[in-house]
C-alpha cells in the first residue's frame, strides 16, 4: 500500500469513529474497535497482525496506568465521601471567587502538578473540577473542565517536568533551569489567552449543556449516601431540589451529578489538611523521583516508593485511614465499592483507545509522516509544529509526537539561529494540536467529567487546539524579539 493510501485510510478511520459515536450514537467501545479494525485489514496488517496490534495496545495501556486509574478514583471517592473535596472547593471560591477559580485551576495544574504523570492527574483533578462546576453557573462544567483540561495538557508539553517536556530537552540538550525559565514564560499567558478565548466561545453558544454533559444522576436522600461517577457535587446540591440559582433549579444543574454529600453527618472533625495529607505524600513521593532521575541516579528505595503506583497505592491506605476514623467503616466500605464501580468505564474506554493507537503504530504512520518533511520546507518553529501537530492527529501521543518533530531538527539546531527551547517549545506546542478519540486522556476526560463524546471534542480536541496555536505565536514571537 503507498503511503498515501495509508494516510487517509487513517484519517477515515479517525473520521468514521468520530462519526459513529456523535451522529449514529454508537457505543464508543464499539466504534473505538471498528476504527481500530478498519485501520489495521486497510492498512496491510492482515487478521493476525490487527488483532494482535489491538492487543498489545489494549494490554500497554492497561499495563502503563490500570492501576493508576483505579487507585485515583478510590482516592477521589474516599476525600468525596468525607468532604474533602467539597471544602477545599469552598476553599478556592473564597479565595478566588467565581471569576477567578477556573484561572487558578488551569495554572496550578498546568505549572505547579507536572511531577504528576498525566494520567494520575486526570483522576485526582477531575472530581476538583467537577465538585466546582455547580457552584459557576449553567456553563460551570465547561469553565472549570475547560480551563483543568488545558492545564493538564499544556503543563505535560510545556512545563519542567512534564514527562514530553523533560524529554525535549534532553533531546535538545537544554539545562532544565533555562529551560523552565523558558516554559513559564510560555505557559503562563497560553493558558490565560486560551481559556480567555474558551470562556468567550461558550457564552455565545459554543457549549450546549443539554448535548455537551451527560445526564446527572438522580439525586439521594439524606440516607443513601452520595453517589460518584468519575466527579462529585457540593454539599448542599441534590439536598434542596426545587431552590433556584442564577442559571435555573439547584436539582437541574449539570456538570456534576446531582447528590447529597453527608460528608458532616455523623462524621469527625478532621482538618481539611489531614484529609488531603495521604494523597500529597503520594504526590511528594511521585515528584522526588522526577526530581533524583534529571538529577543523577535514584536510589533504590526512592525508585521504589516514587513509582507512581507504589506512591498512589501509599496515598490510598492513608486515605483509608483517615476516611475510616471521619466517617466510619460503612461508609467507608460503601465508597470503595463506589470507586470501583466508576472505574470500570475508565478503564474500558481507555484500554480500547489504547487498541486504536496500537494499530495505528503498527501502521507505521510516523516513519511515513517523519520522512515526509525536510528541514528546508518552510520556517524551522512552524516547520516542527507542523510535524508534531500532524503526528499527534493520527497517532495520539503527546511526547512522541513532539519528540519525533523536535528530533528531525536537533541535528542542525545550532545552524538555524534559533533558541533550542524555542524549537523544544514549538514541537511541545505542535503536539497539543487535535487531541482526540486515539488518545487515552480523551476518553478518562470524558468519563471523569461527566461529559458526551461531543462535549469532549469540544474541550479537549478544540479547546486544546486552541492552546496549541496560541502557544506558537507566542513562541514566534519571542524568537522575533530575542
Amino acid at each position: 500500500m503507498s503511503d498515501t493510501m495509508l494516510i487517509v485510510n487513517i484519517a477515515v478511520a479517525i473520521l468514521g469513529v468520530i462519526g459513529l459515536i456523535v451522529v449514529v450514537k454508537l457505543d464508543p467501545v464499539m466504534s473505538l474497535v471498528i476504527g481500530a479494525l478498519y485501520i489495521g485489514l486497510t492498512g496491510g496488517l492482515g487478521a493476525a497482525g490487527t488483532l494482535m496490534a489491538m492487543t498489545e495496545g489494549f494490554g500497554d495501556v492497561m499495563a502503563d496506568i490500570g492501576m493508576l486509574i483505579v487507585f485515583g478514583v478510590l482516592i477521589g471517592a474516599l476525600l468525596q465521601e468525607t468532604g474533602a473535596i467539597s471544602r477545599l472547593v469552598d476553599v478556592l471560591l473564597n479565595r478566588f471567587g467565581k471569576r477567578g477559580l477556573p484561572y487558578a485551576l488551569g495554572l496550578t495544574v498546568g505549572t505547579g502538578l507536572q511531577s504528576i504523570y498525566l494520567d494520575v492527574l486526570v483522576v485526582i483533578s477531575a472530581p476538583l473540577a467537577r465538585a466546582a462546576s455547580p457552584r459557576l453557573g449553567r456553563f460551570g462544567l465547561a469553565r472549570a473542565g475547560s480551563a483543568l483540561t488545558l492545564g493538564l495538557y499544556c503543563g505535560l508539553a510545556m512545563m519542567v517536568p512534564g514527562a514530553a517536556n523533560l524529554a525535549i530537552a534532553g533531546l535538545l540538550d537544554i539545562p532544565l533551569g533555562k529551560m523552565l525559565l523558558w516554559d513559564l514564560i510560555v505557559i503562563i499567558p497560553t493558558i490565560l489567552l486560551s481559556t480567555v478565548i474558551i470562556f468567550a466561545l461558550i457564552k455565545r453558544g459554543f457549549w450546549n449543556p443539554d448535548k455537551d454533559e451527560q445526564e446527572p444522576l438522580p439525586a439521594t436522600t439524606p440516607h443513601d449516601g452520595p453517589e460518584i461517577a468519575g466527579g462529585t457535587a457540593g454539599p448542599d446540591q441534590g439536598t434542596h431540589p426545587t431552590e433556584s440559582t442564577e442559571d435555573g433549579p439547584r436539582g437541574q444543574s449539570r456538570g456534576a451529578t446531582a447528590v447529597a454529600v453527608r460528608a458532616e453527618e455523623n462524621a469527625r472533625s478532621v482538618p481539611l489538611l489531614v484529609l488531603f495529607l495521604p494523597l500529597l505524600l503520594g504526590l511528594v513521593l511521585i515528584a522526588s523521583g522526577s526530581v533524583a532521575n534529571a538529577v543523577g541516579d535514584v536510589p533504590t528505595v526512592l525508585e521504589l516508593i516514587s513509582d507512581p503506583v507504589v506512591a498512589l497505592l501509599i496515598g490510598l491506605i492513608g486515605t483509608v485511614g483517615v476516611a475510616r476514623y471521619t466517617v466510619g467503616y460503612d461508609r467507608l466500605a460503601n465508597a470503595i465499592q463506589r470507586g470501583f464501580g466508576s472505574s470500570g468505564q475508565i478503564l474500558i474506554l481507555t484500554g480500547v483507545g489504547g487498541s486504536l493507537a496500537g494499530v495505528v503504530t503498527a501502521s507505521g504512520l510516523g516513519d511515513v509522516l517523519k520522512d515526509s518533511f525536510t528541514a528546508s520546507q518552510v520556517a524551522p518553529l512552524l516547520l516542527v509544529w507542523a510535524i508534531a501537530a500532524v503526528l499527534h492527529a493520527a497517532i495520539g501521543s503527546v511526547t512522541l509526537a513532539a519528540l519525533t518533530a523536535a528530533g528531525i531538527l536537533a541535528p542542525i539546531a545550532p545552524q538555524l539561529g534559533v533558541e533550542p527551547a524555542l524549537i523544544g517549545l514549538a514541537a511541545a506546542s505542535g503536539s497539543l494540536f487535535a487531541v482526540h478519540v486515539t488518545a487515552n486522556a480523551f476518553w478518562m476526560v470524558q468519563s471523569m467529567l461527566g461529559l458526551t463524546t461531543r462535549g469532549t471534542l469540544k474541550l479537549v480536541t478544540f479547546g486544546v487546539s486552541i492552546a496549541s496555536v496560541v502557544s506558537i505565536a507566542l513562541v514566534n514571537a519571542l524568537n522575533l524579539i530575542i
